[in-house]
Formats: C-alpha cells, sequence, structure tokens
C-alpha cells in the first residue's frame, strides 16, 4: 500500500495474466509469450492457433490461469494460507474474502492485507464462456478434466450461462457433472437464467440433472430460478420433468411468490408464467416467512396485471402479514416510488374486490405518502359515502406537489365541512350492496359505460 494509507486506492494498473500449472509456479506473461498466445487463443476461439500451442507447448491441459484485476480485496497471508492470496484456510474451512469485509480480528498466525483481486480459470471454463465449442472439443479430446472448478465455476456453469448448448451438449457426453455445485451452491441448471439458456436445460435434465436439487445458501429450485426471470418455457420444461410447484425456498418462498414480486415489465410473459404455475395446482396464498402472500408481493410491485388474475383465482383480499399490512397497505406503501407504473389500478382493482378501506383517522397518513399520486387519494377518498375532510390535510401536501396537481387538490379541500353530492352517495349505496362482488356485477348492470367507470372509482382528476 505504500505510505498512500489505508483510506487511498492505488491507480490503474496495467491488467497482467499469469499461468500456472498446478499453482506450483509462475510465469509472468508478456505480449509475445507462448502462454499470452495460448491464452489469446483460447478467449477468441482462434482452434488453429490453439492446436498448435497446445502441441508444442501446453500438453497438459488442465492448466490454470490467474489473472490480476483492477479490484482489491482483504487478504490474508499467514502459515495456515496455501496457494493463492485471497483463499483463507483454517478451522471452518476455506472463505473468499471480499473487499468490503473487513476482517474483525486478525487471524492468529496471520496479518491482513488489501490487495488486487486474482481470478482462478482453466483453458476449459474459458472456451466454455465464450461458446468456442471446437476449441472446447480438443480440449476434451486432450482430456481436459469437465469437472475442474479452481475458479469457483465449472465449464459446464459457464457454457449455461453463456446460453451455449452446444458446449452444455459436449461437456455432458464427455461425462461432465449436470449436478456439480459452484463454489456459491448453484448447480448448472440454476444457471439457465436467459431464453437462450433453454436448449441447455433440455440437456442437462436430459443427461440426469435434478430438476429440484435447491441451491445451497438461499435453497431456490430451477423453478425459482425461472420464475424470478419470467422464464415461461423455461417453467414449463422444469413442471414436465417433475418440478415441485410448490417447492420452498429458505424465506419460505414458492415460484408464484416469487414471480409475483417482479416489476411489470415483462410484457405477457409473467402473466403467463402465472397462469402456468396456476394451472399446476400452485398455492395462490402461499405466504413466505413473513407472512406475506402472492398478492401482498404482486401489489407491492404494483403489478396490476398479476393481482388481477390472483384475484379471479381467489387470493384472499384481506390477508395480513406479519407486519398486520394487507395488500391494499402494500401498494400505499410503495406507490410514491412506483408512479411510473400506475399503482392507482392496483387500488382500484382490490377496492373493486372488497378490499378493507384504511381507517378513516389514518387517511392523513396516506395523504402525506401518497400525495404525488392523487389518482390514489382520489380512488380511497370515494370508496367512503362520507369521509370529513380536515383543513390541516392541506400541511400533508407539499407544496410543489400541490402545484403540480393544483386543479385536483383545490377541488379537494374544497370539501371542508361539506357533504358529498346525491350521484356519490347513491354510488356508495351500490358499491355496499354488491360488496367484494363490485368488480364482477357492475359491468353487467344496463348502464352507458361512463357510468360504470364512475361506479368502478374511475380517478376523474377533480372531486365533486
Amino acid at each position: 500500500m505504500g505510505s498512500s494509507g489505508m483510506g487511498e486506492l492505488p491507480g490503474p494498473v496495467t491488467e497482467k495474466l499469469q499461468i500456472s500449472p498446478k499453482l506450483d509456479s509462475e510465469h509472468p506473461l508478456t505480449a509475445h509469450t507462448p502462454a499470452t498466445k495460448y491464452y489469446t487463443a483460447l478467449v477468441t476461439g482462434d482452434l488453429r492457433s490453439l492446436e498448435v500451442l497446445t502441441d508444442r507447448y501446453y500438453q497438459d491441459v488442465n492448466l490454470v490461469f490467474e489473472i490480476s484485476k483492477n479490484e482489491l480485496e482483504w487478504q490474508v497471508k499467514s502459515q495456515a494460507s496455501f496457494g493463492l492470496s485471497g483463499w483463507r484456510v483454517g478451522d471452518r474451512g476455506t472463505q473468499r474474502v471480499s473487499p468490503g469485509d473487513q476482517p474483525r480480528s486478525l487471524h492468529p498466525t496471520g496479518l491482513w492485507s488489501l490487495e488486487y483481486k486474482r481470478e482462478l480459470t482453466t483453458p476449459l471454463c474459458l472456451v466454455a464462456r465464450r461458446g468456442h465449442a471446437a476449441c472446447l472439443r480438443h480440449l476434451l479430446r486432450r482430456r481436459a478434466d469437465p469437472n475442474l472448478a479452481l475458479g469457483g465455476q465449472g465449464p459446464l456453469h459457464e457454457a449455461c450461462l453463456g446460453g451455449h448448448a452446444d458446449c452444455v451438449e459436449l461437456l455432458l457426453e464427455h461425462k461432465a457433472d449436470p449436478n456439480l455445485r459452484s463454489d456459491e451452491g448453484l448447480a448448472p441448471l440454476h444457471l439457465c437464467t436467459t431464453q437462450d439458456s433453454l436448449g441447455c436445460a433440455k440437456l442437462l435434465l436430459r443427461h440426469g440433472a435434478i430438476v429440484n436439487l435447491p441451491s445451497e445458501d438461499g435453497e431456490e429450485t430451477a423453478l425459482h430460478v425461472a420464475a424470478k426471470r419470467c422464464l415461461c418455457d423455461h417453467a414449463r420444461l422444469y413442471l414436465r420433468h417433475g418440478a415441485r410447484v410448490d417447492a420452498r425456498s429458505a424465506q419460505e418462498d414458492t415460484a408464484l411468490g416469487v414471480l409475483c414480486g417482479q416489476a411489470p415489465g415483462a410484457g405477457e410473459g409473467c402473466l403467463q408464467l402465472c397462469r402456468l404455475l396456476a394451472a399446476h395446482g400452485a398455492d395462490i396464498d402461499a405466504q413466505d416467512e413473513m407472512r406475506r402472500s402472492p398478492l401482498h408481493k404482486a401489489c407491492g410491485a404494483a403489478n396490476a396485471g398479476l393481482a388481477r388474475f390472483l384475484l379471479q383465482c381467489g387470493a384472499d383480499v384481506n390477508a395480513i402479514d406479519y407486519d398486520g399490512v394487507s395488500p391494499l397497505g402494500c401498494v400505499l406503501q410503495n406507490a410514491a416510488f412506483k408512479r411510473e407504473l400506475r399503482p392507482h389500478l392496483t387500488v382500484q382493482l382490490l377496492l373493486n374486490h372488497g378490499s378493507q378501506k384504511i381507517w378513516p383517522p389514518a387517511f392523513v397518513k396516506v395523504l402525506k405518502s401518497c400525495a404525488a399520486v392523487p389518482e390514489i387519494i382520489e380512488i380511497l377518498f370515494n370508496s367512503y359515502s362520507q369521509i370529513s375532510v380536515s383543513e390541516k390535510w392541506a400541511e400533508a401536501v407539499p407544496e410543489e406537489v400541490f402545484q403540480q396537481h393544483q386543479l385536483f387538490y383545490e377541488s379537494f379541500f374544497r370539501l371542508v365541512g361539506t357533504v358529498r353530492c346525491l350521484q356519490h352517495l347513491c354510488r356508495s349505496a351500490i358499491r355496499k350492496k354488491f360488496g367484494s362482488k363490485c368488480h364482477y356485477l357492475i359491468p353487467l348492470l344496463p348502464v352507458p359505460k361512463p357510468l360504470h367507470n364512475y361506479l368502478l372509482l374511475e380517478p376523474e382528476g377533480v372531486m365533486l
């Protein structure tokens, strides 16, 4: 670190590569060494150069590249360390030390220091990561170990991450373990995280991948991963191979719960996956460790499309989590941060499906948190037949928000000390009669469409 001190990081350095067969010697790389040419051939997929270099210099293809990077991390030097610094071996096994994890105490025989982060990788991992199938075949024929994972992930993990099905097929044909765990406790199937990786997932399952294998830390299955990424085709594949639709993660989450926590934006993909999980018997009201249901999560994400489907399937609109929050409360808590997702649509949906209203004395708190979304204020206020507007409520609306939505808030605060109009009182009487079936019965009434919208609390931008 020199005299610059711990608070000052070293400046940029030129990336350097070292190659060390079996980690017992190091050879600095320069632009013209065989090692540099070998590395370049691997990352560019230059099969002809790779064949020449393998024959001439690197008959043992199970060597290791050590790449120094421009990132710092805490590393320990001690008698209990071996191999490369950055890996600490002690009573609790081998541990990776991250830059942000400054050690609370020194190892009895070691000294911690900030050093440049190093990555370990193998020729097979390098070509698998980039999808160079011809180079991969060459290395495998030279007896490269398809399960060597010195850098934390094996070649199969790397190929799945890139969605390189041809590489996955080659590795599996050469006895790569389809259930090999990475250092993070993930099997290759957990790394099929893009649409392009569907072929990889099919090959893994065909070669014995365990579809319900949980990750070591989060205990998530491949179905959880598919739900998190809204990968409907992957989920359909896993369910066809016996995936448990309600398998629980370490947080007691099901795939449906994970899916419903995703923000809108994946088009019809998430809704299609939601329908798929429900069709396979997913528990619509499954609660996680905090007793949050899928509806809680869909509402917290302001995902009106998923919330509507869950309600159609009979989800409990008034379920309460450990904090005493209902799905409606979840929307209101997050509305100010999700204005672009039109959270008022979810509020309107819940009230039309029988959600309990906000306790009237607490309305001013909602006004404070949701003033920037006046549609929510209008919908909530109109869900009551009558609620007294206090002059002090005006203090809850920031001046800039009032100016931005002046027409609405001027009409809103004109209701101080007044009684609602007869039209609104009739709306309230009809809604009270229909109860939780407003969403279903009101559209059946033989009245004009604008009146349907009025009865269903469609916001108009002014208060009457």
